[in-house]
């Protein structure tokens, strides 16, 4: 038998520890049945359920649940349906899934596979270097796939980048004013109205 504050009490007969448990008004716990003799806990129990439970809670908000997306693309597809992709594909990365970029082939365009790695090059190129590349393309059947997953380095380093203060050094860009000769005042700039003929 255990003692409230971790002290071994020795082998005591069930009666004599529930009488022990019950005069510091906590329970009698038993935390290994299968021992020779059994051995039991003073404890509370409602408080040991409870910080076990949030310790299993913080261990589940810890552990990220990381699955794999997929984002389709076809060979002829168009710019703004391509960008639209690639922004899912990045923010995919940036929740920390993995994602499979799926390449369709249909009919003939099974014989330009060299179209789909141009794609797919696209793809790497422009969610740049945030990920890596965890599945070299390959074809498999009608589809060309290729597995990204997010490089955990390079998001740090960009969060960082976003959070640090902007550099007071920077220089400002021109503006209209600056870049008028310096002969030339700001009405001359303005172009006068041109008289439109009445019919």
């Amino acid at each position: 038998m255990i003692g409230d504050d971790g002290a071994q009490l020795g082998i005591k007969p069930v009666p004599e520890a529930l009488r022990l448990a019950r005069s510091l008004d906590l329970d009698l716990v038993e935390v290994a049945p299968m021992a020779n003799p059994p051995v039991c806990r003073i404890m509370d129990y409602g408080k040991f359920r409870y910080e076990e439970a949030q310790k299993a809670k913080e261990s589940r908000r810890k552990s990220m649940n990381v699955s794999i997306k997929e984002v389709k693309f076809r060979p002829k597809i168009g710019r703004g349906d391509f960008d639209v992709k690639v922004r899912k594909v990045d923010q995919f990365i940036h929740e920390g899934h993995k994602v499979k970029v799926t390449l369709q082939f249909r009919g003939r365009e099974m014989a330009h596979p060299e179209l789909g790695n141009k794609i797919l090059d696209q793809v790497l190129a422009q969610v740049g270097t945030v990920v890596k590349v965890e599945t070299q393309a390959r074809l498999e059947g009608r589809n060309m796939s290729m597995v990204l997953a997010p490089d955990k380095k390079a998001l740090e380093d960009l969060a960082k980048a976003a959070t640090a203060p902007p550099d007071e050094d920077v220089p400002t860009p021109p503006t209209a004013e600056t870049t008028l000769p310096p002969d030339a005042t700001a009405e001359s700039a303005v172009a006068a109205p041109v008289d439109q003929p009445t019919a």
